[in-house]
């Protein structure tokens, strides 16, 4: 019965979310229905697991989200995302429309650009891009979901993403973990993809398929953003509101290449810097008191260091456009708001996944996780392909994962002398493979923003999004059990 209950409230919480119903009551609903079938103490269940595991997560991860959101919306309304993703294309032109499109968002996003915002600001300009080389604009959602919910969210080390920061206090890493293989499961990414669109292109050219629309992607973006539906998917799948993005008020006038691209410069490489330099030489002897959690350093420094690289280039891309902020206050209050529904979305999905743990019947599911053939390392990739593609997030699906999991992981690494940062790298990649189904928040915000339909082109971003993170992730696993972490 237990384990009847796990499904049937696992059942309930995928269905009505794919129906565009709020993660926020379902998730407690859903929990309340395994924990029910169980025989456990409902509001016990509810007030102590629910409420305590959601709130951790709120506790670990709300800046994180906070200053993800806030960077986002400053680097819009400046007009610098508008500015690198004009420079590349200009750069490439129109007969290299597609990779303009993948490396202009991949720029973006690995400098810390929230999903959300660069698509909304891509989709327009590829689409005109792509209507000038007279590529079909079915193919422009999956070029944009390969520059910018791929290799650069869950492969390349360093990446501020939230995704790359949720194992860091499971597994004591930081977010340049095992970095040879997580390039090399990005350039698997980006080459296979690439690929893939380069070969629909010439397809579509030989059977004499044209662009094949009216430019639509203005409006679309629009309607996307308050659309009610597509914002209860997104807010789950990422962490900024996309309804926020209509408010405060964008430049007109771009800066210069040089000054949009310092405050993404700024963040790698003060990430680089807190990671592996600052703080393993300070004394943080002091976390260990109980006033301070009884934790250490390597559980709280990868959040650390990106926080650190966050605040940083806020205050410097601030004072690089000041002039060009035109309507600060409500450009900050929208993208501080931008972070509240997504990081409550997920914190709700963090505490279903908490009461299910906690049920005897996870038990099973524990032990049959566990003895997957292929080792620890397989095992971790189809628990958090799996979690993540039934929620239809990758930040909640690890979460979940991890939460469940992540403390057995920790002990399995050490029993079998597998580096904890292979575990990151594995976890974080698994959750970025199989979230990207039909009924994820990115994908059919995606579609959306770019005009097109689940018909039109989904199978090519299952190509982009889903087949060449399993083979990246495929590498990783083969190459780390092999010659470990590097």
């Amino acid at each position: 019965m237990g384990l009847l209950g796990i499904l049937l409230g696992l059942g309930l919480l995928v269905w009505l979310a794919f129906r565009g119903w709020s993660v926020l009551g379902l998730a407690p609903v859903a929990a309340m229905i395994a924990a029910g079938f169980a025989g456990e103490p409902l509001l016990a269940h509810w007030t102590q697991t629910f409420m305590g595991s959601a709130a951790g997560f709120i506790a670990q991860f709300f800046p994180l989200f906070l200053l993800g959101a806030l960077f986002g919306k400053l680097m819009a309304d400046s007009g610098s995302v508008s500015a690198i993703a004009q420079f590349i294309t200009e750069q490439l032109g129109s007969k290299r429309a597609i990779l303009a499109v993948v490396l202009a968002g991949a720029l973006v996003t690995y400098g810390g650009v929230s999903l959300f915002v660069a698509m909304f600001v891509l989709a327009p300009m590829g689409q005109a891009l792509f209507k000038a080389a007279d590529i079909p604009n079915r193919l422009l959602p999956g070029a944009v979901m390969l520059g910018t919910a791929t290799f650069t969210m869950s492969a390349l080390p360093g990446s501020p993403a939230i995704q790359n920061a949720i194992p860091m206090p499971f597994f004591e890493t930081t977010p340049f973990a095992a970095p040879g293989l997580g390039f090399i499961a990005a350039f698997i990414m980006f080459g296979f993809g690439m690929w893939w669109l380069s070969r629909s292109e010439a397809a579509a050219r030989r059977n004499g398929e044209g662009f094949g629309g009216p430019l639509a992607a203005v409006s679309s973006a629009t309607q996307a953003a308050g659309d009610t539906v597509v914002r209860e998917r997104a807010t789950v799948s990422r962490e900024f509101d996309p309804a926020e993005l209509e408010h405060g008020a964008r430049s007109a006038q771009l800066p210069s290449i040089g000054v949009a691209l310092l405050p993404l410069i700024v963040v790698m490489a003060v990430n680089l810097t807190m990671s592996l330099l600052v703080l393993p030489r300070l004394d943080t002897s002091f976390l260990n008191e109980p006033r301070w959690g009884g934790t250490s350093i390597a559980s709280v420094g990868g959040v650390w260091s990106v926080l650190m690289a966050l605040s940083a280039a806020i205050v410097v891309l601030y004072a690089c456009n000041r002039s060009r902020l035109q309507s600060l206050r409500d450009t900050v209050d929208a993208g501080l708001n931008a972070a509240a529904l997504p990081i409550i979305s997920v914190a709700s999905l963090v505490g279903f996944g908490a009461v299910v743990a906690a049920l005897p019947a996870f038990a099973a599911v524990r032990e049959w996780v566990l003895t997957i053939e292929g080792g620890p390392l397989v095992g971790l990739a189809i628990a958090t392909n799996v979690l993540s593609a039934l929620t239809g997030s990758a930040s909640g699906g690890l979460t979940i994962a991890l939460g469940a999991l992540g403390e057995t992981y920790m002990e399995l690494a050490y029993t079998y002398g597998i580096d904890p940062a292979l575990m990151h790298r594995v976890a974080v990649i698994g959750a970025g493979s199989l979230d990207s189904l039909p009924h994820n928040g990115a994908v059919v915000t995606m579609l959306a923003v770019c005009g097109a339909t689940h018909k039109e082109s989904y199978f090519d971003i299952v190509m982009v999004g889903i087949v060449s993170a399993i083979l990246g992730l495929v590498a990783v696993v083969v190459l780390g059990s092999i010659f470990g972490s590097f």
